[in-house]
């Protein structure tokens, strides 16, 4: 007697289009990693480009001789093969890495999206790589647990809140945001990293500065950061 086959499990992301629902099962990866010690990443930029990393360096604002690295790929097993090669090697070998910034998440996708591999795949990258958003902001944050437990039509107000303070300022070209999933990927049990990128600093604080007095913020975070301030270094081509 054969065995039952398993229920199918669908673990593709998912949209709506013409009120019709649409699946795929891709998704962008990004690692963030910081280093100490660098006086000069010009090295280090070199070296990401002889090996066709895409990403982006940041020379770290709170740090004189700190870099930061974001760096994209559809395939995990780039981080742990030829990412992991080129951190090995000199210069970034010769480093101090700061692991209170390693951040590893996957693009997601809301339920709600026409073009899956524009919201997933795409857009990420556009924004990551943009050489006009030469200031960028990293930061893990994670959910109180009360928040899961919410209502769904009470989650999706609250998540309005934050939606429409990225679209205001990123209508008015002074921020854009990145967001990214890092359940059971992040050491510290964070739920989300954000990027906010943009062509001036000013704009990334007030951003979160606004988010400050949202309801999520207020009332439904455990914690927010640390905190990754950084100037483009290099950034491969978009």
């Amino acid at each position: 007697m054969s065995e039952p086959q398993a229920d199918h499990l669908d673990l593709s992301e998912k949209g709506l289009k013409d009120g019709q629902p649409i699946s795929l099962d891709r998704r962008l990866f990004m690692k963030f990693t910081a280093f100490g010690g660098c006086a000069d990443a010009t090295a280090a930029g070199a070296a990401l480009a002889a090996a066709g990393v895409e990403g982006a360096l940041y020379l770290d604002a709170n740090d004189p001789q700190g870099i930061g690295l974001i760096v994209l790929s559809e395939d995990p097993e780039y981080f742990v093969s030829t990412l992991r090669d080129v951190l090995n090697a000199p210069p970034f070998s010769k480093l101090d890495r700061k692991p209170e910034f390693d951040m590893l998440g996957r693009t997601y996708s809301i339920g709600y999206e026409p073009d899956l591999e524009d919201a997933l795949l795409i857009k990420p990258r556009s924004k990551t790589l943009n050489p006009a958003y030469t200031w960028a902001v990293w930061y893990p944050l994670r959910r109180a647990k009360a928040f899961p437990a919410l209502p769904e039509d009470k989650q999706r107000q609250i998540l309005a809140e934050h939606g429409t303070i990225g679209k205001r300022f990123g209508a008015a070209g002074f921020a854009a945001d990145v967001r990214l999933a890092c359940h059971g990927l992040d050491k510290h049990d964070n739920d989300f990293i954000i990027g906010l990128l943009g062509p001036d600093l000013f704009p990334l604080s007030a951003v979160v500065q606004e988010m400050r007095k949202t309801e999520q913020t207020s009332q439904y975070l455990d914690s927010l950061g640390p905190f990754f301030v950084g100037k483009v270094a290099w950034q491969s081509p978009a």
